[in-house]
Parts: structure tokens; sequence; C-alpha cells
């Protein structure tokens, strides 16, 4: 049969799949037997079984053949020829390429985060068309991504001003945010939105005077605007001026405020002196228990000299400072990380690592043998681990590495989730990482891993809350999740977006930020090479292809789930540690890779309570 999918698409993958069933009810000793060839591979011996659907198909997609060649030839025992009921050729069409326009998806999920939306707003926008968004309308122009062209928000409970992120959905036509209690000023941003046609802004509580760039085009007729039921809204210069009355009710105003004022902070300085004399007291109880707590396992600066042999060894440096190889008394080998002074790190932090982990105990996460907190020197003793880390170990830093197998990957991800999983489940209050990276994962040497670096940890206020608000973003480029670095508030999901940036990192051997004609980042270089249909293309080529392909297509599909902009559409590092279990079960238990065009199986009609096996 001729392919057709070669030439247009040369890295195409395609599945075959033959379907067989013996229609005739043989009679006496006749045998219908035959061999199915597929492209000179191996004979499949095979005899129809009565009303019984069976299909032959290979297990794994395989390159696409201008020509692709199925013999089927009657056996020795066969007394009736070969037969095929139906024949169906596929090619693997990859769907990382159909979901929403990402800065529209950026937009609209910036959007849902602010007004903190009640619909049902998950998954794509726009994809697939029968469960897009409510209130949404979206475009669908091949070739291209759908783009978001309406959106109606109405009586939708909005509060706040009106998100800037409307400004980034470059293709909107309609927006109708009337009816809710919206407040501040109109964006003069939104004048610039090309294809706005239609703003509907009536029964809110803007304020200030409509931005002139909307009234041109208002006026003009390329653009219609409703802004009434808005009492505080000034349609022109005149009605922003305040009347006599209203000139008299704010002299009054700016008298009896001040004096309000007065009696009212004098009553705040009395508050905050009692508060500030019982924090004293607490803060000097909570440094009498941090001491107690931490006593057993505090090192003078000296004793640090001579355990490093007065700072010989570097091992690393880091933001906190450099690591130093170093001996214990007994012989024990531990790693220093002394603070450096120039370091962002404060005594605080410091503190907070150092208190956590003695808390926490898990076989893959780092331990801490002990501390110092000694005049300006601060340094923390950690279990000393041979192997380095993982983002050396992927980038063949020593050369005397050996690139890490598909299996050794695999084991490495899955021993990191559970640490991570730990820290999300077992802990109460759960703790979030925050700084999940390659640099983070540290090797012994037997290349098990362990989650370092607890500095930047974070712990929830009680163990219902669904997220923890910070005053900054702290964390690594190219590690940080999407919604962390929007609206500064994060929680397990926000590590779950940075380990899957660490599995895209184990899968393709790349930096997190690729750097050639342009910059872009490792989630969107994969989804990019992906779109082909071939994993060769993304998969680390120091691995020489010895890897399970089913295995692998879950992995890498995992990474993306893990990397998805909507957080609610991540999975949890429950799931993660049970898929990447699972990834390593293939791929132990794939002894016999031959060539995918001959890996064909026997596939028997459900109906029949026949096993099925997975394709």
């Amino acid at each position: 049969m001729e392919d057709g999918a070669g030439p247009r698409r040369p890295n195409a993958r395609c599945v075959a799949i033959l379907y067989f069933a013996e229609l005739q009810i043989l009679a006496g000793n006749a045998v219908r037997e035959f061999n199915t060839i597929v492209d000179g591979g191996p004979n499949l011996p095979y005899r129809p079984e009565y009303l019984v659907g069976d299909a032959l198909y290979n297990a794994e997609p395989h390159k696409c053949l201008s020509q692709y060649n199925i013999t089927l030839i009657a056996t020795k025992n066969s007394t009736l020829p070969p037969i095929i009921n139906a024949f169906e050729y596929f090619s693997v069409i990859s769907t990382a390429n159909v979901g929403t326009d990402p800065q529209d998806v950026s937009a609209i999920n910036a959007i849902k985060l602010r007004y903190q939306m009640k619909r049902n707003w998950m998954g794509d926008p726009c994809a697939p068309k029968t469960f897009v968004w409510d209130g949404l309308t979206c475009s669908y122009v091949i070739p291209g991504r759908p783009r978001i062209t309406s959106i109606n928000m109405s009586s939708g409970g909005l509060k706040g001003e009106i998100s800037s992120y409307f400004a980034d959905l470059k293709d909107i036509q309609s927006l109708d945010l009337s009816y809710n209690k919206l407040t501040g000023s109109i964006p003069n941003v939104l004048a610039q939105l090309p294809s706005l046609v239609l703003l509907d802004l009536t029964g809110n509580q803007l304020n200030g005077s409509i931005p002139s760039g909307l009234l041109k085009r208002s006026q003009d007729g390329t653009l219609t605007l409703r802004y009434n039921k808005n009492p505080n809204l000034c349609i022109n210069k005149n009605s922003c001026q305040p009347t006599k009355g209203e000139n008299n009710s704010k002299i009054v105003i700016y008298i009896v405020v001040p004096i309000v004022a007065v009696v009212v902070i004098g009553a705040l300085v009395v508050l905050l002196i009692l508060i500030v004399r019982k924090k004293k007291g607490s803060t000097k109880s909570n440094k009498q228990q941090d001491r107690q707590h931490l006593d057993n396992h505090r090192f003078t600066y000296k004793e640090l000299e001579t355990i490093t042999d007065n700072f010989k060894t570097v091992l690393g440096q880091g933001g906190f400072g450099t690591v130093y190889d170093g001996f214990l008394q007994d012989g024990t080998q531990v790693a220093v990380k002394l603070r450096s002074q120039s370091s962002s790190q404060d005594v605080r932090e410091f503190l907070t690592e150092a208190q956590t982990i003695t808390k926490i105990h898990h076989k893959n996460l780092v331990s801490l043998v002990g501390y110092c907190k000694d005049g300006i020197y601060l340094a923390l003793v950690y279990e000393h681990m041979s192997e380095g880390n993982l983002e050396d170990k992927l980038r063949g830093k020593n050369d005397k590495d050996v690139s890490l197998t598909w299996r050794q990957r695999l084991c490495i991800a899955l021993q990191s989730a559970q640490g991570l999983e730990y820290l999300h489940k077992s802990c109460s209050p759960p703790f979030v990482h925050r700084d999940v990276k390659t640099s983070n994962i540290l090797l012994n040497k037997n290349l098990e891993a362990k989650v370092a670096d607890f500095g930047l940890m974070k712990a929830f206020g009680k163990e219902d809350d669904t997220h923890i608000s910070t005053v900054r973003v702290i964390g690594t480029r190219g590690y940080l999740a999407p919604e962390y670095a929007a609206a500064l508030q994060l929680n397990e999901k926000s590590d779950v977006y940075s380990f899957g940036v660490v599995l895209l990192e184990v899968i393709t051997g790349q930096p997190t930020i690729l750097e050639s004609t342009e910059v872009i980042h490792i989630v969107q270089w994969a989804r990019v090479h992906l779109s082909g249909g071939n994993i060769e293309e993304v998969v680390d080529g120091r691995m020489q292809g010895d890897f399970n392909v089913n295995g692998m297509w879950k992995a890498v599909d995992l990474a993306l789930k893990c990397t998805e902009h909507d957080p609610t559409q991540r999975p949890t590092m429950t799931d993660v540690a049970a898929q990447l279990q699972y990834c390593l079960e293939l791929e132990n238990e794939d002894q016999n890779r031959g060539d995918a065009n001959n890996n064909f199986h026997i596939m028997k009609d459900s109906s029949r309570d026949r096993d099925l096996p997975m394709m």
C-alpha cells in the first residue's frame, strides 16, 4: 500500500491495524491458518476464530513509510486461503499545538485569578470546541491556534479595578463587564485593542474620566461604548467639576477628618506600644526555645575550621555561600554550607532552614547534621552527597561522568517526587519548597536522589489553607510557576510546575532557558518539537535511544501536565510519583526492544471476555 504521509511529514509516526474474523463455519477438517508478514518482518502464524473479531497492530507508533508491505501466506497446515476483513492506517498527530494561543491563555488565567471566578473555568479556554469556557467565544482559523474573541462576564460579581490583562487579548471583539461592582478608572490600554467593537461597562461603580482614545473610537463609530449607571464616571470635563454644594461638603470634611485622625492615631500609638512589649517577651521566649531545639546540633566556627581542614576543598557555590567538604571526628564525611557576607539570605531565613530540616525526616530529603551560629558566622552542616547535583550530572560538568541512563534518570525523578510529596502531604502543616530545581537535587554514591536547600521553604498557616501569600517573588528564573510570578500566591502546585521543568530537563538534557537565535523556555521548546509527533526530537541524544518509547511518552506527557499554565490542571505530587513509578515499571519490563514495525500483537474482541493488550 502507498502511505503518502512520508513526503509531507518526514517525521510522522504511524499505527497500522488489521482486522480479522472467521465468517464461515468450517466444515470437517477444514483449516484456515496463515502467516502475516509486515515489511519483511518475522512470520506471525494466526488462525481466525468464528465470529471473533481480532486486530493485529503495532504496539508503538513507527516511522511512516512511502510504502507499507503486508503479506498474508497460507501455512502448510491450511486448507483454506488467508482472509482479511478490514485495514486501518493512522498517522499520529500531536495535540501539543491545538491549544489556545499562549498569550490569551496567560491573560484569561490572570483574569480568572484576579476576580476569583466561580465559573467552571478549567482546562484550555477554547479547546476542544465543545468545552469552551462559559462566557467565552473563540475563533478557529487553520492554520493557527484558537483565539479568544468575546468575553461576557456580565453580572459575575466582579469587584475591584478593571484588570489590565484584558488588554493582552489582542483578538477580542466584544467585552461585556456590565452590572458588576467594578471600581476605579477605565484603563486607557483598552483603546489600543485593534479588534474591539463592543465595550459594555454599564451598572458599575467606575470613576474618573473616560479615556480619550475610547471616546474618539466611540464617536467615529468603530466602537460601541456603554457606560450608563456609573454615577461617579466623568463623561466630559464639565461633569468632572464639583458643584457648589459639593464644595461646601468638602470643606466640612476637611475640618472634621483631621480631628478624627488625631484621635485615632493617638489610640493606635498606645496600642502599638502594648503590642511591641508583648512581642518582645514572646520573641525572647521563642529564641530560647529555638536555642534549646538546636543546641544538640551546634558547632563553633573553630570546629568548622577543623572539620573542613581550614575550608580547603570547595564542593560548590550558591546564593547562600560556598559549600566545603569536611569530615567529623568519627570519620563521617559532611558538606559544610558557609554563608557568605554578601548572601541575600538573612539570619531569619537561615534559622528557618535549620529549624525546619531538623523537624522533617525522609529518605529523599537531605539530612542536617548540625549548624553554626557563631558571631557573624552562619553555616549548615549536611550529610555529604558524593555525586553532586543533578544539574551538573545532566550537563556533564565532570569530564569523567558517564551520561545517565533513562532508568537512572527515572529513579532520580521518582525519588525527588517522593521527597516533595512528603513535604506536601505528610508534614503538618504542609510545606511548599519554593526552589525546586536540578541544582537542588543531590545524588549520593548510589545515585539516590535527595531534595536539598530549604531556605526558601514556606509552611501553610493552617492545614486547610488553599495558598500562601508572599510579599515578593523568590526563586530561580525558569522554574517559577506563572501564578506565583503574577499574583504572589503559591501552593503545592507551584512546586509541581517547577518539578515539571526539572522532569523536562531530565528527559531532554536541555537547560531551562535555551538561547540560540532566540531565547525560549524549555516548556515552549518541548511543545514545539513534539508537534511533529517524533519523541526522538526532544529526548537527550546521549541516551542513544535506549528507552521504552511508551514509558518515555508517558513521562513527557506528565512533564507537560505538570507545567500547565492553570494550576488546577496540574497533577499532585502523589499523582506524579505514581506515574513515574509506572514509567519505571515499563522500563524494567522492556527487555527486548525490536523494530517497532515488527512489534505486532493480537487484540481480541472485548465482548468475548478476551484480554486486550495495551497498544
